[in-house]
């Protein structure tokens, strides 16, 4: 039901030169520490326990063609990139989610970006990214304009093969034999899907994938076992008509887990988990069928570390970007540990130079 990675994963191994950033640094905390604007709780932890500090992150290093973002991150000169890897450094993650990288096959613009980390003393010498669905053409009018093979007509809203594509960091061994990706899972195959209602031409269901960027369960070496990432990157539920395609896919893509943690799905769930990344869905504000996060974030085998900031909206401190305008602040990142797990901080982390998005962080205690 899914795809294998082409490039599945791959290590370097980086001593570069480069000490780390101090400034905005999200601080390590001890068992019971509690740091100014962080949610920390004291857990009575094992001696044994180390930290282990996951992240997710959208850091608009995406551009119009292929290729683009290599060159801006080799030529080291483009200011939103270096305001993106600042508040990568800042985090200081052990595993670290990238929603919005533009994907190649010979993984070149991860590696650069692997080089830049590893300049300013972030070294991640695992990396995870299998091709996208974004810019993959359906082969049908998908958006109903007349005109065929456009990004709106792929399986993945993408201007070119792999835009906005999905990558996983790490400094930690990634368990590749045992890795998922189920991005290919057809959408009709969703028990209650909302395919039906969204208006698809003729023909075009029984090929059109659920995921619109990726969905992998990919296990991490993380003390004697492994912290299984249950990853992905859903739709906006915007641009589309009254037929609400993207409102309805965003919903279904976040569906997709509950079904996955229920056992109702062809292959079973693994455990320890946690649930990360770009929902593009608020639990009570803008577009899109709000009650489906309310319903995962309230499933009692989930926890919520509510992450938050200093300098996170006042009105709404728990968002995670910022659009402006009628918009406003909307909670569209998270990282959601399995019930059993023992959640010791969690913050975000952003820089407007850098984007829309801010980086979430979360410490688990990993015995």
């Amino acid at each position: 039901m899914g795809l294998s990675s082409r490039q599945p994963v791959h290590a370097r191994h980086r001593d570069g030169p480069g000490g780390q950033h101090d400034r905005g640094k999200a601080p390590r905390l001890g068992p019971c520490g509690v740091a100014s604007g962080l949610i920390a709780v004291c857990l009575g932890l094992p001696a044994a326990a180390e930290t282990l500090r996951l992240a997710t992150f959208s850091p608009g290093l995406s551009r119009a063609g292929p290729g683009l973002v290599l060159a801006a991150l080799q030529k080291g000169n483009d200011p939103q990139i270096a305001a993106a890897v600042a508040v990568i450094v800042a985090a200081q993650a052990d595993v670290l989610l990238l929603t919005d990288l533009d994907w190649d096959y010979r993984s070149e613009a991860l590696g650069a970006l692997q080089t830049r980390l590893a300049g300013q003393g972030v070294d991640y010498p695992f990396a995870h990214a299998p091709q996208p669905n974004t810019g993959i053409d359906t082969g049908f009018d998908i958006d109903g304009n007349g005109h065929l093979s456009e990004p709106r007509d792929a399986q993945g809203y993408g201007q070119f093969t792999g835009q906005h594509g999905l990558a996983l960091l790490s400094n930690r061994p990634i368990l590749v034999d045992q890795a998922r990706d189920f991005s290919a899972f057809p959408w009709r195959d969703l028990p209650g899907s909302q395919l039906p209602q969204a208006q698809l031409p003729p023909g075009a269901e029984g090929g059109q994938r659920l995921a619109t960027t990726a969905f992998w369960d990919v296990p991490i070496r993380s003390g004697a076992g492994a912290l299984h990432l249950w990853a992905y990157a859903a739709t906006p539920p915007v641009f589309d008509g009254p037929e609400d395609r993207n409102g309805r896919r965003n919903a279904d893509e976040t569906l997709f887990w509950r079904h996955y943690l229920n056992g109702a799905l062809p292959q079973k769930p693994t455990a320890p988990f946690v649930i990360l990344g770009l929902a593009n869905l608020d639990p009570d504000r803008g577009e899109g069928q709000r009650a489906v996060m309310r319903q995962l974030l309230a499933d009692p085998r989930l926890q919520d570390p509510r992450p938050s900031a200093p300098d996170a909206p006042p009105t709404h401190p728990l968002a995670t970007a910022d659009f402006g305008g009628s918009v406003g602040p909307l909670r569209l990142d998270y990282i959601l540990p399995a019930a059993g797990l023992k959640v010791l901080a969690a913050g975000t982390i952003g820089d407007p130079k850098a984007g829309r998005h801010r980086l979430v962080w979360v410490d688990l205690a990993v015995p």
